[in-house]
């Protein structure tokens, strides 16, 4: 393995780029996604384009960053990494993650992209906490973050609409060690 730690032994995490617009524009308008994303309407390549141009920006300012997973075998993306809800002075982040290509998924990439992230997350950007948020019926999520360290520290009830009723949500927090 690499002493880059962006750079695993089946993924590397990426910055975003312009050529990602098409890919990225299948990936955000991907219904059977939204209500794991929270999306509610299509997102347009002119929004995504101007996402896009203002990537750069760094975490301290716009609070967030999304990088994109990439097989190292090929360069092919398979989805992409956030880190959302930055809060400096408390030095916490929220984390959420998407296996985009159905094809890709169960194959160890996700779980290589949140390693690579906590080693960033704790190493250069010396935060205390990461933690997220997933549906109690998200069964392969919370194996993937349970797997990565993640425990679960909480319960919202009734938190999320489904269409046919209100599921719970569970709360979940790792600490940097040390």
């Amino acid at each position: 393995m690499s002493t880059n730690i962006l750079f695993g032994d089946k993924v590397m995490l990426r910055a975003l780029e312009p050529g990602d617009l098409e890919l990225l524009y299948r990936w955000e308008n991907d219904t059977e996604i939204w209500n794991i994303s929270e999306t509610l309407s299509p997102v347009s390549r002119f929004i995504l384009k101007r996402y896009l141009e203002n990537a750069h920006k760094d975490i301290f300012t716009t609070r967030q960053l999304r990088m994109m997973i990439q097989r190292t075998d090929n360069d092919q993306p398979v989805g992409t990494i956030d880190l959302f809800d930055f809060e400096h002075f408390h030095k916490r982040a929220a984390v959420g993650i998407l296996i985009a290509e159905k094809s890709e998924r169960r194959k160890g990439y996700a779980g290589e992209a949140l390693e690579l992230l906590k080693s960033y997350c704790f190493g250069v950007l010396k935060l205390h906490q990461l933690f997220c948020s997933i549906t109690v019926d998200n069964a392969s999520s919370l194996e993937l973050f349970r797997k990565a360290g993640f425990e679960v520290t909480g319960t919202r009830k009734e938190w999320n609409w489904t269409g046919d009723g209100f599921t719970d949500e569970y709360f979940l927090q790792l600490f940097r060690e040390g």
